[in-house]
């Protein structure tokens, strides 16, 4: 089974700081029990080639950040949990105003197993849709403090 989801959502944020929100390090600021394990480089410094893991038994996902481009900018991560599924997460900034940029997260995954099938229908159009929604809330939530942090 193979799915491709994508959604958009708009960030009340410029586009250089609103992008950094989607490095594992921003990411870090606004995603409840988000605590990525850095192995390259060790610091977790947003960088092309980069490789960091998150989850636990057998969600244990190894993510490498494939692709990164400031203009345009975007973002590819490869993610393989190798227990149910494989595939990509591409994320593309683009300002709409000088303090608002509207952020594309598109899916593409690939189940290898049953449960990875299982794991994949939560990417069903509405589903995928409410789960990026729910990102848009989180981070307008802490909107205040993101607007002032400082993203490695």
């Amino acid at each position: 089974t193979s799915i491709t989801a994508s959604h958009a959502i708009t960030i009340d944020l410029p586009i250089d700081q609103c992008q950094k929100l989607f490095t594992p390090a921003g990411e870090e600021r606004w995603v409840d029990g988000w605590s990525p394990r850095y192995l390259h480089p060790a610091d977790g410094r947003t960088s092309e080639g980069m490789v960091f893991m998150t989850g636990a038994g057998d969600e244990v996902t190894v993510w490498t950040l494939a692709a990164y481009t400031q203009n345009p900018h975007r973002a590819r991560y490869t993610r393989v949990t190798s227990a149910s599924r494989w595939g990509f997460v591409d994320v593309e900034c683009e300002a709409i105003s000088e303090a608002a940029t509207r952020v594309t997260v598109r899916y593409s995954m690939h189940a290898l197993s049953a449960a990875g099938e299982v794991v994949l229908e939560a990417f069903e159009p509405e589903r995928y849709a409410a789960m990026i929604d729910g990102w848009k809330h989180a981070i307008d939530t802490r909107l205040g403090e993101l607007r002032t942090a400082v993203i490695r």
